[in-house]
């Protein structure tokens, strides 16, 4: 298990109150908040690993990094076997549509995924709270035990987000494709008591004409989508056919000489 919104984060806790009955979890997390980060990993500076005392004595460590760092750690320093699945969230805050490609949540599973262990981040739209216990078993845990007995294609991930209100009424749960919804930039421009100007990049949600079948339109609904989402290749492949051979006859193959 890991997150985007740091090892004591409620939504992590509430995601392995769902699963621990029936699995063999360890959680490594970020010692820190890292939304937004998406797959990005720590570069510049030493990894620091730290035990968590955690419910039920369940092998627990933060990591001073990114989601993809947690999940490099867990599989080449922490973990003694290879897992059968990485699961990641609760996220605060939807992660439906484009917004998906900025996501830790997600990032952390994609992580496992490049590695051939498949994936499923879990997110709840409503930011200030987070799913019940009672909710997360209904829904999260068959959710996973599903795709135990029916595992993605390789190099393919699930992203689960539930809809706004999912305490009182949730309609069901459906697979869905990703939609086109995402944040357009609102910086709010502060200035500095020395006199600078400053920026927090804020936003608001702008949704396009959406496919009834995408995830943002399923969540306005009322459902549970669950979006397989393929990461292993990235390559379109009409654009690699159509110019493959018309950029080998137009540059030949001689290398480049000054």
């Amino acid at each position: 298990m890991t997150n985007d919104d740091g090892i004591h984060a409620q939504g992590l806790k509430t995601l392995w109150k769902s699963v621990h009955e029936f699995a063999d979890v360890a959680i490594v997390a970020p010692l820190i908040e890292k939304s937004g980060c998406g797959l990005g990993i720590t570069w510049g500076k030493p990894l620091r690993i730290a035990p968590v005392e955690w419910e039920g004595c369940a092998k627990a460590w933060s990591l001073n990094g990114t989601p993809a760092d947690c999940v490099k750690m867990a599989l080449s320093v922490l973990l003694d076997r290879r897992p059968d699945l990485i699961i990641s969230g609760i996220n605060r805050g939807s992660n439906s549509g484009r917004t998906a490609l900025y996501s830790g949540t997600v990032g952390g599973v994609i992580e496992g995924a490049m590695k051939g262990i498949p994936g499923i981040a879990f997110s709840f739209s409503d930011y200030d709270s987070n799913p019940s216990a009672d909710i997360a078993k209904k829904y999260i845990a068959p959710l996973i035990q599903y795709f135990l007995a029916h595992p993605l294609p390789h190099e393919t991930i699930l992203n689960v987000n539930f809809p706004y209100n999912c305490d009182r009424e949730i309609k069901g749960v459906r697979v869905a494709k990703q939609g086109k919804g995402h944040w357009i930039e609102q910086p709010d421009r502060r200035i500095h008591p020395e006199g600078l100007p400053y920026y927090w990049l804020g936003g608001r949600w702008h949704s396009d004409a959406e496919e009834p079948e995408s995830d943002v339109a399923l969540l306005d609904q009322g459902f549970i989508t669950a979006v397989p989402l393929q990461v292993g290749q990235l390559t379109h492949p009409e654009v690699y056919s159509a110019h493959k051979e018309a950029l080998q006859r137009q540059f030949g193959s001689h290398s480049y000489q000054k």
